[in-house]
């Protein structure tokens, strides 16, 4: 007889940060906030590499992206060292039942990753993954189950604004100038992120009308950043900063937010002690239960991250604490990687007012309560050494300890993998293949 093993619902979008209603922006995500009202809301969760692959291979190995292998993205050549590390077969030993449904991003063939079914489908679209989604639930059997439903929304081949009179009423993300290509790039994520909801919405609704809502713990997130120039594929925060929403049993109940460090590694542990199965020895996270039930009010101290490719090689590795925040450039490049930030309308405006020519310093340091856009570096200041030189060494430590390659010199990519040149201009260049 198996014990009560609550099925999880893995709900992820792209690209959306934390843009969502329930983080206080004017963006229209009703079924998101409701969520948030029902389940734990964590305010201060981040991605562990803020690349689409390298980000859901953290969380679904529970391990960063350099020691799990995804240090740049699957459909371009890279993948996980050992698939078995993915949480469905440590689920599966348990007697769970998995399915893939829409985006996943950690490998080229999905079919190798472990699911017991993966559902195929024309896009990633909420139009197209929320009816197999909707079938699903209706034939879940006995069996525990873990589900994967991946949108491609808020991923930046998003749609104009249904009216460009839209783009009169929002905000550019606080890095970006107010300026009319800035405010309709933002109209059309907004536009997207409804899409979203939509989706998540329809999803939630088939939990309660098959009786699976309270059974079920719902792990709603997305990958990383915004699409946008400073975010995705940077180590600021507004490239780390992730939405997560956890609702269900263990006590992620009743609309608490946490303000606790959190990182997507962290998922994988609390999944374990949900299920009260001893944690794999490749972990390296903290589990989450100690702040939905009131044992803790932090589980770490420090959130780690790193981008070793994007589209192109731009080797990084940053550790934040709830203060500070320490970023460190490899290699001897200064200049921004263009190819690495998602071509649109406000990377067109920064271009035109010389943003690629701009230098980017080897160590970064910033004061996260004086200066929470990450504006002004403090890496030179003699007042601040001492933070600079503890930063530093923990961040080497954690480098050491986790047996980061970096620390040799450049990692190579794998044979065949396609690479943009970090001289291009756009991801959409043509690229090398190694």
């Amino acid at each position: 007889e198996l014990p009560d093993l609550p099925n999880i619902l893995y709900i992820h979008s792209h690209d959306t940060g934390r843009w969502v209603r329930p983080y206080g922006y004017s963006v229209r995500t009703p079924n998101i906030q409701r969520l948030a009202e029902e389940g734990v809301l964590f305010r201060e969760a981040f991605c562990a590499a803020p690349t689409c692959s390298g980000s859901r291979a953290c969380l679904l190995t529970g391990q960063y992206a350099h020691s799990n292998g995804m240090v740049g993205l699957a459909h371009r050549g890279f993948s996980l060292k050992d698939y078995r590390q993915h949480i469905v077969h440590t689920l599966r030993d348990l007697g769970y039942w998995s399915a893939l449904i829409g985006e996943q991003h950690i490998s080229k063939k999905p079919d190798i990753i472990g699911y017991d079914e993966v559902v195929k489908i024309s896009t990633s679209h909420t139009d197209d993954v929320v009816p197999v989604t909707l079938d699903l639930l209706e034939r879940t059997s006995d069996r525990p189950f873990f589900l994967s439903v991946g949108f491609f929304e808020t991923h930046r081949e998003w749609f104009r604004p249904s009216s460009p009179k839209k783009a009169n009423y929002v905000i550019p993300p606080p890095n970006l100038p107010d300026a009319p290509e800035t405010r309709l790039d933002m109209a059309a994520f907004q536009e997207s992120a409804r899409s979203l909801d939509r989706g998540i919405g329809a999803v939630l609704d088939a939990l309660d009308a098959e009786g699976l809502a309270e059974d079920t713990l719902v792990i709603c997130t997305t990958d990383h950043g915004l699409a946008f120039p400073g975010a995705k594929a940077t180590l600021y925060d507004r490239g780390l900063g992730v939405m997560l929403i956890l609702r269900g049993p263990g006590g992620f109940t009743g609309g608490k937010a946490s303000d606790a460090l959190v990182s997507h590694i962290d998922l994988f542990p609390t999944v374990c002690d949900l299920a009260s199965v001893e944690r794999p020895e490749w972990l390296q996270g903290e589990s989450l239960l100690p702040l939905a039930n009131g044992e803790a009010d932090e589980v770490r101290d420090a959130i780690f991250a790193e981008k070793t490719y994007h589209v192109a090689y731009e080797p990084e590795r940053c550790v934040r604490t709830h203060r500070w925040k320490y970023i460190r450039r490899f290699g001897e490049r200064t200049k921004p990687v263009l190819p690495n930030t998602d071509d649109g309308p406000s990377k067109e405006l920064l271009l035109s007012y010389g943003w690629g020519e701009r230098e980017i310093p080897p160590e970064q340091l910033y004061d996260l309560v004086l200066d929470p856009n990450e504006a002004h570096n403090l890496a030179g200041s003699p007042a601040h050494e001492v933070t600079l030189e503890e930063l530093r060494g923990r961040l080497k430590a954690w480098m050491v300890e986790t047996k980061d390659p970096l620390l040799d010199g450049d990692v190579p990519a794998p044979e065949g993998a396609e690479l943009n040149d970090p001289d291009g201009l756009s991801p959409n260049d043509p690229t090398i293949v190694m």
